[in-house]
């Protein structure tokens, strides 16, 4: 069905919400869409003061004057021309009612939510379009997006900010790859002095003791899948040493083996620390 489904007002400078209709609303689509009207209100310095996102069955549009932005979600088959003019008549009526001192010293959010009893007379106007009749011109808004279309944005453009897109970085699941790890306890010190110890031997042998310092990094520091990678670590020492027993008695071979056993358990007992409470901050 054709029509206005949210429609908020936002400070451009901040970002903070003004006013906003109070639907109830529990579309997964509109929540992902009110989403994206967020990270936008934040945005809006930096954008044109004309745009438009279309999402797959959504469209955000959104205008900006005088320090304040209007923004409004609506079905994909709304017309543009109906959602500019939607936009316009709360401009219109919001500067009419609200000075320029008082929106920006607003500092909680929300502070004009009385605001929100035009926002709903007008939606239901203009979602019902036989109501309008000649209420508004639209030959006169046609005819100005025509000489000055929206700026068309993407959701790949939510992370624009001064015209350069800023790549999203990617997904990570569960622990961030600069997540800190646990202070190193005096066992996954010994393991570290002895892999050194074990890589010294393999210099002087002239053996590569590349894994002896892979397993000391991936004990002191936190990558992906480090578990895994200390696993293979471990695997690929066992196999040089079974290489090179023409070279090594026994006993050197067993040392060699339990301390990469030895630092691979310490690597796998050193866990990355919990995140602490943010408070809402």
């Amino acid at each position: 069905m054709s029509m206005v489904l949210f429609a908020s007002v936002v400070r451009v400078r901040d970002g903070l919400p003004l006013s906003a209709s109070t639907d109830y609303e529990h579309n997964k689509g509109v929540q992902e869409n009110k989403k994206h009207l967020k990270v936008l209100s934040k945005k809006l310095s930096h954008l044109p003061d004309r745009c438009t996102l279309k999402d797959e069955h959504y469209n955000i549009h959104f205008i900006s004057s005088l320090g304040v932005g209007y923004m409004m979600i609506c079905s994909e088959n709304y017309p543009n021309v109906l959602s500019f003019c939607f936009l316009d008549e709360l401009q219109r009526e919001f500067i009419t009612l609200y000075d320029t001192m008082r929106i920006n010293t607003a500092v909680r959010p929300y502070s004009f939510i009385e605001f929100d009893n035009f926002i709903q007379k007008t939606k239901q106007r203009y979602n019902n379009p036989r109501s309008l009749s000649t209420r508004i011109n639209l030959a006169d808004m046609q005819t100005e997006i025509k000489l000055r279309p929206a700026h068309q944005l993407t959701v790949y453009d939510l992370g624009t900010a001064n015209g350069n897109v800023h790549p999203h970085p990617s997904p990570h699941k569960g622990i961030a790859p600069n997540q800190r790890l646990e202070p190193v306890k005096l066992p996954g010190i010994i393991s570290c002095l002895l892999s050194l110890l074990c890589g010294a031997f393999n210099l002087i042998r002239g053996f590569h003791a590349i894994e002896n310092l892979l397993q000391c990094y991936l004990l002191s520091c936190y990558s992906e899948k480090r578990d895994l990678k200390s696993f293979l670590m471990f695997g690929i020492l066992c196999l040089c040493n079974l290489y090179l027993h023409e070279h090594r008695n026994t006993w050197q071979i067993l040392f060699h083996v339990a301390v990469a056993a030895f630092s691979t358990l310490q690597t796998r007992m050193r866990q990355p620390q919990g995140k602490g409470p943010d408070y809402n901050v």
